[in-house]
């Protein structure tokens, strides 16, 4: 399963944008689909597809990461390994194509779980990991959005949540998680944060349990929506729990996890989940959540329609 952001896609036929945005989806899950058949592993899957949703200008994360209250990129991803909870992560990072690999890497060759800022660029550098000019992230989408922001809220930023009801697509967060042949689960998770957001302001995509989470005996989880609710909630462990612990399948842990979000903190969001059984399910509250899934083998399926039953009413 692969998403591009919750609350900033208005789904509508005569949308391009939607057009494109599904056709990308269509074509990363092929991706993930011969990682998987080749026998592939789950980390291998989920990291590849997030960095190519990373790639694509159209998503919040990676090349089309928005811009902070100074006009730069600022980039947070994490990955996690439901084997043996391995993960790795990096916070506030820029000139990175694609942090998820970065991320990737500070799993397999560093003792920590985060690296944040100068010290994960120093890292990566030592790794050999190419970083880019400003120009790369910068899209013209992007920089229209900060500075109608930036006129709004002037420099002192950010004021909150972006509302999901809009149709710029500037809150969005991009994630994958995948069940190999072998039962193992990954999760990864990537962003760009929130348009004129704070120098600094680290949202939800790298902190396990909250933005992204994977363990063989539950689930995997990548979430995308307002991170200051899923931080508090812990959302995405608290869905694992439910599935652990209580025994749901993926689909009622979704809807159980949302219902927590909305009713506790009154958080806005949606979450992708595949349980041990490889059963694929998605929730998400008001808005849409662009996403892709592949289930059992079966036949591809993208979409950024809401559905009557999936969010609480």
């Amino acid at each position: 399963m692969i998403h591009g952001g919750a609350g900033t896609w208005e789904c509508v036929d005569s949308d391009p944008e939607q057009a494109g945005g599904l056709a990308s989806l269509y074509a990363i899950l092929g991706q993930g689909r011969e990682i998987l058949a080749g026998g592939g592993s789950a980390l291998q899957a989920v990291e590849t597809c997030a960095s190519l949703l990373e790639d694509d200008p159209r998503f919040n994360a990676g090349r089309g990461s928005v811009l902070n209250a100074d006009g730069r990129v600022e980039m947070d991803a994490a990955i996690m390994d439901g084997r043996d909870l391995s993960a790795g992560a990096v916070a506030a990072v820029g000139t990175i194509a694609n942090p998820v690999r970065l991320a990737r890497l500070v799993l397999a060759h560093s003792p920590q779980v985060m690296l944040a800022g100068a010290g994960a660029l120093r890292f990566a550098a030592s790794c050999g990991m190419k970083q880019m000019p400003d120009e790369y992230f910068v899209t013209e989408e992007r920089l229209r959005q900060y500075r109608d922001a930036h006129r709004k809220a002037g420099t002192s930023g950010y004021a909150g949540p972006a509302d999901p009801s809009g149709r710029a697509r500037d809150s969005g967060t991009v994630g994958a998680v995948a069940r190999d042949i072998h039962g193992n689960l990954a999760a990864a998770t990537s962003s760009g944060g929130v348009t004129n957001k704070p120098v600094g302001r680290v949202g939800d995509s790298p902190v396990i349990g909250a933005g992204l989470y994977a363990d063989n005996a539950s689930c995997a989880v990548s979430g995308t929506g307002h991170g200051e609710a899923f931080m508090c909630t812990v959302l995405a462990r608290t869905i694992a729990s439910y599935i652990e612990i209580q025994g749901y399948d993926a689909a009622r842990a979704a809807r159980a996890g949302i219902d927590y979000l909305v009713t506790r903190v009154a958080g806005w969001g949606g979450v992708i989940v595949i349980d041990a059984a490889g059963r694929c399910a998605s929730r998400f509250t008001r808005g849409n959540m662009i996403h892709g899934w592949i289930e059992r083998g079966g036949a591809a399926v993208c979409t950024c329609v809401r559905e009557k039953t999936a969010v609480p009413e």
